[in-house]
């Protein structure tokens, strides 16, 4: 178990270094407080290897991951569209600022689980957990991409503290645009063309609507702050 633990632990973590998935959390750490990140992350990276493992040790299986691919690069497209929205909280919101948290873990949770379905540290785990102890692979593999995921972490918390708030939401926008190419184009690579036809489709679509709700929120805005500069009528 042990050796298992530590092979685990150091492909995983090499394999980690550079990918998509520590970009990732580095630019949730540009937004949100960091632990709440590495929560996330540590929640959804424990429950993407546990099914790595169970499909690779007790079913020597591999599952396809091309669809997991797609659905994780448009729930990327839409973190991007809510990242260039921007958060603006009134008082009442503050007041919420638990409910607030809550949402952004359960967001972060959900979109880092999808993206690792169709990662090849996901396939890594796999390979490693046909021929090694299990729970040695499953721990080691979780703490290898918590580690690397981390130092993504901390490196995106430091930034985070010398940018403006507008620079970062659209520099985190950007970067999950990308992300969500990359994904769509892996998920796509070989796909039927009524695959493409309708991936191309929704993405079409939640661009369209989040481009049109983004519009509406910041004429919304405007307004409101055009109403607050204009001077009362005595």
């Amino acid at each position: 178990m042990i050796a298992a633990l530590l092979l685990s632990f150091g492909v995983i973590f090499v394999a980690e270094l550079g990918d998509k998935s520590q970009l990732m959390a580095m630019t949730y750490a540009l937004r949100y407080k960091w632990w709440v990140v590495l929560a996330a992350i540590t929640v959804a990276t424990t429950a993407v290897h546990a099914v790595s493992v169970f499909f690779g040790h007790f079913l020597g299986l591999s599952i396809p991951t091309d669809l997991m691919s797609v659905l994780a690069g448009l729930a990327m497209l839409i973190f991007g569209l809510w990242t260039l929205r921007g958060d603006h909280l009134d008082d009442d919101e503050s007041s919420k600022a638990n409910r607030v948290g809550a949402s952004v873990f359960f967001a972060v949770m959900s979109a880092f689980f999808l993206a690792e379905l169709g990662d090849k540290t996901m396939l890594a785990t796999i390979t490693l957990s046909t021929g090694h102890d299990w729970l040695g692979v499953w721990i080691g593999s979780t703490l290898g991409m918590v580690a690397a995921d981390a130092l993504a972490i901390g490196i995106g918390a430091v930034l985070g503290k010398h940018l403006p708030e507008r620079t970062i939401a659209i520099g985190a926008a950007v970067l999950f645009f990308g992300f969500a190419a990359w994904l769509i184009a892996e998920g796509l690579i070989g796909a039927s063309a009524p695959a493409i036809a309708a991936t191309v489709s929704a993405t079409v679509v939640i661009v369209g609507l989040g481009a049109f709700y983004i519009h509406r929120v910041h004429r919304s805005e405007h307004s409101t702050e055009d109403a607050e500069a204009r001077p009362i009528a005595r």
